[in-house]
Formats: C-alpha cells, sequence, structure tokens
C-alpha cells in the first residue's frame, strides 16, 4: 500500500515537469510555424505586425477562400479566416491561390491567382482590397486584372514590387516563363513602361514559378522556385542584378530538399524586420507526407556571405526565436 502511495505521489510531481517541458519554449518557435496544410506563403510586415499570407493547400476545386496569420513576435500566430472567396470573386470558380500584398495609402491589396487558368478560359491573376490586413477583401475590378497567356507565362504566381522611384512592378508566371508589368497607381490596370512596351520577360535558366524580390544593398535579389509543385525536386534558386529587370544570372538554389526534415521546398517570401536582417517564409512537404497538398508554412534564417551571396538555408523543426518589433 505504502508502494502505492509513493508512486501516486511520484507521479503527482513528475507528470507536471513532463507536460511542461513537452511544451516549446515560449520564445522559440516551431516548424510548420501554425498548424493546417498551407502552401505558397507571401509574409509582409504591416507597422508592428508580421502577417503570412498562403494558399490553402487542398484541392484546386476546394481553393475557394483563403485564410491569413498574425503574429507580433514570428513564435505566436492568430489566424483569421475566410478573408477572401469566390463568393466576392464571381468570375472565379475555384483555385483561388498564392497571394501577394501590399499596403498603399491606408488601403490593403491582395492580388492573387484564381481558375489555374489556361488561354481562351476566364480566370487569371485578380486583385481585391481592404480596410484591414485581415479582411474582408473585396474584389476591386470585378474580372481579372490580368487575363492572357503573354510570353508563355500563364498568369499566376504574382509578387508585386515597390521599387525605389515609388513605381510598382508586378512580376508573375508559371510554365516556365516570367513577365514583369508596371501597375498602375490605384492598381486597376497596367500601364506600359518608358520604352513604349507593356510585358517584360524576365525569365531565369531554370525558372518554373513563384517569383520574389527584395533588394539589398543596391542588388536586386530575384528569386523563384524550380521543378515539380508536388515532387522532392521543388526548390529555391536567386539571381543578382543591378536592375529589376534583370538580366538574371542563375547564382543557384538556397533552399531544396533535406531528407533528414522535408522535402520540396519552395515557393517563398522573405521577411526583413530590420536593416540586414532576413527571414525566408517558405512550404514544405513533412517526411512522409503522400499527397502533393500536403504542404506546410515554415519560417528560417536568410543569411549572406561576405560577398552578397545567399547562403543554403538550413530548414529546421524549431524555426526562429521570437522576434517581436519595435
Amino acid at each position: 500500500m505504502r508502494k502505492l502511495i509513493l508512486s501516486a505521489a511520484l507521479a503527482a510531481c513528475v507528470m507536471p515537469l513532463l507536460a511542461a517541458g513537452a511544451a516549446p519554449d515560449a520564445a522559440e518557435g516551431k516548424n510548420p510555424v501554425f498548424d493546417g496544410w498551407y502552401a505558397d506563403p507571401e509574409g509582409i510586415i504591416y507597422g508592428d505586425t508580421y502577417w503570412i499570407f498562403p494558399t490553402r493547400s487542398v484541392d484546386y476545386n476546394e481553393q475557394t477562400s483563403m485564410d491569413c496569420f498574425s503574429s507580433s513576435d514570428l513564435v505566436k500566430w492568430t489566424k483569421h479566416e475566410n478573408i477572401i472567396d469566390t463568393a466576392e470573386v464571381k468570375w472565379a470558380k475555384r483555385a483561388l491561390w498564392a497571394p501577394s500584398v501590399i499596403e498603399k495609402a491606408g488601403k490593403y491589396y491582395l492580388f492573387f491567382g484564381a481558375n489555374d487558368v489556361h488561354e481562351g478560359e476566364m480566370g487569371g491573376i485578380g486583385v481585391a482590397v481592404s480596410d484591414r490586413p485581415e479582411g474582408p477583401y473585396r474584389d476591386l475590378l470585378g474580372k481579372p486584372l490580368l487575363n492572357g497567356i503573354v510570353n508563355g507565362a500563364q498568369p499566376i504566381d504574382q509578387f508585386v514590387f515597390r521599387n525605389d522611384d515609388g513605381r510598382y512592378y508586378m512580376f508573375y508566371g508559371g510554365w516556365g516563363h516570367c513577365n514583369v508589368v508596371r501597375l498602375n497607381d490605384d492598381f486597376t490596370g497596367l500601364e506600359s513602361f518608358d520604352d513604349g512596351t507593356w510585358f517584360k520577360e524576365v525569365t531565369p535558366d531554370n525558372y518554373t514559378e513563384g517569383p520574389f524580390m527584395f533588394k539589398r544593398n543596391g542588388k536586386y535579389y530575384f528569386m523563384w522556385s524550380e521543378g515539380a509543385w508536388t515532387g522532392h525536386d521543388y526548390c529555391v534558386a536567386y539571381a543578382i542584378s543591378d536592375s529589376p529587370f534583370g538580366p538574371f544570372v542563375r547564382e543557384g538554389k538556397i533552399l531544396q530538399t533535406d531528407p533528414e526534415v522535408a522535402t520540396g521546398a519552395g515557393h517563398h517570401s522573405v521577411l526583413m524586420p530590420a536593416d540586414d536582417e532576413y527571414y525566408i517564409v517558405y512550404h514544405r512537404h513533412p517526411l512522409g507526407a503522400t499527397e502533393g497538398n500536403n504542404r506546410v508554412t515554415c519560417i528560417d534564417r536568410l543569411e549572406f556571405d561576405s560577398d552578397g551571396r545567399i547562403l543554403p538555408v538550413k530548414m529546421t523543426f524549431t524555426s526562429v526565436s521570437a522576434r517581436p518589433l519595435k
């Protein structure tokens, strides 16, 4: 009887310690950073808050709405559900995906792909607007901003980039081709470039989809995904140029499958909370995943060597430490 009482007492002391030990340190993150199947994450900072806008990683016909997530420190995330759906975007019947977001003049804009469009079909890149980052978003145009196939590029995977000259450019494209266009002031249409053209193809070697750009030390870093999004060969590569229009000469891969951590890492974005501090936000397939849509959103550090080249990203299960915005 005394043994049973002692065992019970010991268990009462040990179990709370085990439970406490099982929870991650409040100052440490984890990968994936939030629960659920989510892909194509666009990370951005609005004021004192980090935001991630991903694709719901389900079958195309079920991708009829989007969620987003907010955090004050990159560790604890709040989910905001159904920020836009196909009931609002009446020309879209399925596959709302790969959002790109930006703030301008107190309004929040969400660019998205819809319908997995092919030549002659309704769909392409749309744009929605809201008074709040978490929505709800309303369709700005009632039709696609960009519908046609130009230079062989499927109108998907758009990324909106604000250059130092105050102009906004949109990089986009699937099917192995990437274009850049100039957006007009209210994002309701396109403007021609100074040379009178409307589309510039900027496709680097091995490009598949998922373009992204940032500027560091006067150089433009252009990034993209390679390989098949359902496969182990999906990865991220990059180039560096003096111009946002290239030429973009491929430097190499910086994010790819790690057989000890995850497979098919790609379709990313980059967060920059301070000068020369960078985090890569991306999706990957957990080890043992059996479906192409089994994708989760993760964050790891992005670092550079002394020559400004991006170092290979080490995928982790612990993500990054808490990083509040000042």
